[in-house]
């Protein structure tokens, strides 16, 4: 597999999922500066560049794993990254409290995998199931932090 071009770029998160310990945690916690940037800009932008953060890695994620024919690389940590921002918006994630509970909460349900997070990993093609655990990961993360914060 060639280590260039967008898509490779993107699915590891620039880089951050060939981190030889833990890349699932490393994309998340190096998705954390963008989160607290999105903060500061409208609503609609945030939410936009969450939609775009899900969509292109759902693409990218699709085309690293066509790429390496397996069906959920582990340098692929995008779903990481649009998993944590979308815990961090439905939270309201704007203090160090919340940003560290979902952070934490996400993380749990992304590895533990609970259901209905574990069916959505199952979901075809091998870009979506990427995607949709961590997105209903963030979710419930989020839901739960906002609940809790």
């Amino acid at each position: 597999m060639q280590r260039k071009g967008f898509h490779f770029w993107f699915a590891t998160w620039f880089g951050t999922g060939l981190s030889p310990y833990a890349p699932g945690t490393v994309g998340t916690l190096a998705t954390l500066p963008l989160h607290l940037a999105l903060i500061h800009l409208p609503n609609a932008v945030h939410v936009a560049a969450i939609i775009l953060v899900i969509g292109l890695g759902t693409l990218s994620a699709q085309r690293v794993a066509d790429d390496m024919k397996v069906s959920d690389p582990q340098i692929v940590v995008i779903d990481e990254s649009a998993g944590i921002l979308l815990a961090l918006w439905i939270a309201g994630a704007e203090g160090w409290m919340a940003i560290v509970l979902a952070t934490l909460l996400f993380r749990a349900l992304d590895m533990i995998k609970p259901w209905p997070i574990s069916a959505a990993e199952k979901l075809k093609p091998a870009g979506v199931g990427i995607m949709a655990d961590d997105v209903v990961a963030g979710v419930a993360a989020g839901l739960v932090t906002w609940l809790l914060v």
